[in-house]
């Protein structure tokens, strides 16, 4: 199984707001941060917004903070709200068809289903708060002050 970069950033923006407490930050933080691009956190951003995982806040001193705490996103929601699907293999695409000459007699279709279901349920075994829990190394590592500036209240 293989995250895509999407994912990938998506769980690293994530970590950064949950290491940022209520702070908030913005797309050029996070980018300059991780060293990754501005235009894919944009889009990252929209999506995540959209599902409720994080807040934007429009204004000068606007940026983007969670939409929830830490212990109450799980890693799986995180990377289910990125991956268009989990088809391991061509066969276990929606409507599809037959794509291999064995699909109606083959067990390795059920058995990637599986995986890809165990994977996703290791994931949802973590929260976002286990992520950041080495917090001050990260926090180091990320160059982030160890306080927020202040923020417009939630309204």
């Amino acid at each position: 199984m293989r995250l895509t970069v999407y994912s990938d950033y998506a769980l690293r923006l994530m970590m950064y707001l949950g290491l940022r407490e209520n702070g908030l930050s913005t797309i050029d933080d996070v980018a300059n941060a991780y060293g990754i691009s501005k235009a894919h956190l944009m889009k990252i951003t929209h999506e995540l917004g959209k599902k409720g995982l994080i807040e934007t806040v429009r204004g000068r001193q606007g940026g983007m903070r969670l939409g929830r705490e830490t212990k109450s996103i799980r890693v799986g929601e995180i990377v289910r709200a990125c991956e268009p699907d989990f088809a391991l293999v061509p066969c276990m695409e929606a409507d599809v068809g037959i794509v291999c000459a064995v699909q109606p007699a083959c067990v390795l279709k059920r058995a990637l289903a599986q995986a890809g279901k165990a994977f996703l349920e290791v994931l949802d075994g973590y929260t976002l708060q286990d992520l950041v829990a080495p917090r001050t190394a990260l926090r180091d590592l990320l160059h982030l002050s160890s306080s927020p500036a202040p923020i417009p209240s939630r309204t």
